[in-house]
Formats: structure tokens, sequence, C-alpha cells
């Protein structure tokens, strides 16, 4: 079973993204404990990959620095297993499908459950393509991580009422990155989320200032901030310890 409801149990959670292997696999694993010295309360683990559809500039950057490093997401999983030697922290996959496919579906949530895997976020399968490995996902505990983008009300309806884990809110149209303000309706889509389904929600895209995630924290049950950590790793490579403890812990001191 996931252990993601415990990210969620003491307050707002703070979930925390970071691409696996940049600038090493071993920068990874102690970036991960610092976070949750921090205060993070989930990790969101971003496997590589060269074609995104979702990522901005900054994560881009990341991914071309681990593909050149060889991670891939088998060396993902390694890391996982390396990570789970120090900590219960639940930890979630970001991966497209295409890496999932060839793993390939059935091997790879198997190996998650195994692993101590709890959720996998697939921005490129929505709700309805996903018959194929929901299955595979509920018989290894593992939960898949519902995106909701602002659309319609009765999407957002059809893409969470079976929702696990939590509900991944997309703050804004368009890809990742640092936004200086964040426009969309957030209050209403919520509110329907919170009709349909009991599941936690947590927004993201765009969220790096404390007064950001503040904002986000009141409407939401948790904030997820991805490419402002992944700035200061691109920047400061392997020496990035004390400034992504400080970014942390100024985001969950502003949740609350």
């Amino acid at each position: 079973m996931s252990h993601i409801n415990e990210a969620f149990k003491n307050g707002k959670a703070l979930i925390a993204f970071l691409t696996t292997g940049t600038p090493s696999i071993e920068d990874t694993v102690r970036y991960v404990l610092d976070m949750e010295k921090a205060g993070a309360t989930l990790i969101e683990l971003g496997v590589p990959f060269s074609d995104p559809i979702a990522d901005g500039p900054v994560i881009m950057e990341a991914d071309v620095k681990a593909l050149k490093n060889g991670i891939h997401l088998p060396q993902v999983m390694e890391t996982v297993k390396e990570i789970r030697k120090h900590t219960a922290i639940p930890i979630v996959l970001l991966t497209y499908y295409n890496p999932v496919f060839r793993y390939p579906a059935d091997r790879f949530f198997q190996e998650a459950k195994e692993i101590g895997i709890d959720g996998v976020i697939i921005p490129d399968l929505p709700g309805e393509e996903q018959q194929e490995i929901r299955p595979l996902a509920d018989e290894n505990g593992v939960d898949i991580i519902q995106m909701v983008a602002p659309t319609s009300e009765d999407r957002i309806r059809s893409n969470v009422k079976n929702a696990t884990g939590f509900v991944y809110v997309v703050s804004s149209m368009g890809v990742t990155g640092m936004r200086g303000s964040i426009q969309t309706d957030l209050k209403d889509i919520i509110r329907v989320i919170k009709e349909t389904t009991d599941t936690p929600v947590a927004i993201g895209f765009g969220i790096h200032t404390p007064k950001q995630a503040k904002e986000m924290a009141a409407l939401a049950d948790g904030v997820i901030t991805g490419s402002g950590v992944v700035d200061i790793i691109n920047k400061e490579g392997n020496k990035a310890d004390q400034d992504l403890m400080n970014y942390i812990g100024g985001l969950k001191k502003a949740i609350g």
C-alpha cells in the first residue's frame, strides 16, 4: 500500500521535485535527505527524458545533463534503492510513458513495489488511456497520480473520480517554470475536485516563493515546488546543499 497519505498527515504537504542524476546519483540521494531535513514531506524524482512535453527550460537543462550522465529509468530505480537505505519519505516518480512501456510496465510496477516507490506521475498518459497499467499499479499498491489542468468541470470530475495518492493541480497552462504570479481560478477547480474525491490536492507549476507557497497552501492540501529546486542544483552542482535547505525551509515556514 502507498505511503503518500503520510505526507499530508501533519499539516500541509510540501512536495519537492528534482531530476535524478543531476549532477550525479550520489548528489541526488544527498539532496533528497537535505530537503527532507528542511521540511519536505514527499519527494518527486524526475526520470530524465529526451522529449518532454510539460517541462520548461530549467528542468530540460537538468534532463540533458542527466542523460549525458547515462541516467535512464533503470538508474532511477537504483537511486530509489539507495535513498531507501536512509529514509522512508514517500517517493513518487515523474516519468513519461515511453520509459515505463519499454521497461516493460509489469516489471516496472512490480519493482516499484519492491523498492518502495509510492506513486507515479505520467503527464502524457491521460486517465482514459491508463486502462493497461492501472490494474498493474493497483495490484502492486502504487498510486497513479492524476494531473488536472484548468479545463471543463466535467473533465475535471472525470479525471479525479478514481484518484489515489494525491491530485496534482497544474496552476497554469503551459510548461513548468518559475512564474511571477498565478492567475488561474484555482479555488473553483479545487472546489470541483473536493466535491468529487477525498484524495488530497496539491498545487504545482510555478510555485517558487514563500508568498506563492502560502497562497497556494491556503487553497489546497499541499504545494509542489520543482523548477526552484532544479534551478539551484543546475547553478550550484554538487555544492547546493545549504541553499536547497534554506529554500525548502523558507517554503515550509510559509505554509505553516
